[in-house]
């Protein structure tokens, strides 16, 4: 793996870890991109026999489903153009438009003054868990591991430390990334607190960075003219 799209794979990590840190702490205490939590909060709602509580983690679990599908279908062949050190033109453009989601989430949460109401709070998770289905499902396509969730990677980060199979510097990029999944998490609930307004915008700028580290321009426009040449 090149240099560029380890820090790719970084900035897409801190943008998972502020997303879901921002869902749970601004949005209703569920989880945009991990949907293992959701699913045991759906489980905690059935053994307590309470379906008061599972409007958040069904409607997460949809929007996620919804991205991931999107975005499968929209790289649909991309996986067999993944070798290279950079990331196909059909991934690149799904994390271009994972960020505009983001960016618009951004938008609307400063709009309704970074503590929106039911209806509100609602929307917004929506929209971050399809960014989060789209994101995982594009990292999907170009060959790699989701990067919404991160119990395999720190199991196999743990493992390899323990049984001598450790990567030197691959490894050592792969704590990175789980230090930076705590780090997002941690800036964007940070930035919420100070300035509820521009508590969203994190997710946004770090999914945007990730994208430039692909050098997009020639690639989106790649990704938009092949289809029309056919």
């Amino acid at each position: 793996m090149n240099r560029r799209t380890s820090w790719a794979l970084l900035l897409l990590a801190g943008a998972s870890g502020a997303v879901d840190a921002l869902a749970f702490t601004a949005l209703g205490s569920v989880f945009a991109g991990v949907m293992t939590g959701n699913l045991v909060l759906l489980g905690i709602s059935a053994g307590r026999g309470d379906g008061s509580e599972v409007t958040g983690p069904l409607v997460a679990l949809g929007g996620y489903v919804v991205g991931a599908a999107c975005t499968a279908a929209a790289c649909r062949g991309a996986r067999r153009r993944a070798a290279g050190p950079l990331w196909p033109p059909a991934v690149v453009a799904a994390l271009a438009a994972q960020c505009a989601l983001l960016t618009a989430v951004a938008v609307a949460a400063a709009v309704l003054g970074g503590r929106p109401g039911e209806a509100g709070r609602i929307a917004l998770l929506v929209a971050a868990a399809v960014a989060m289905g789209g994101q995982s499902a594009a990292m999907v396509a170009a060959g790699g591991a989701p990067t919404t969730y991160f119990t395999g990677t720190l199991t196999t980060l743990v493992t390899g430390a323990v049984d001598g199979t450790a990567r030197g510097t691959s490894d050592l990029w792969t704590a990175a990334r789980l230090s930076a999944v705590v780090g997002g998490a941690a800036c964007a609930v940070a930035v919420h607190a100070a300035a509820p307004s521009w508590g969203f915008v994190p997710p946004a700028l770090l999914t945007a960075c990730a994208v430039a580290c692909q050098k997009p321009a020639q690639r989106l426009r790649r990704a938009i003219t092949r289809p029309a040449g056919n």
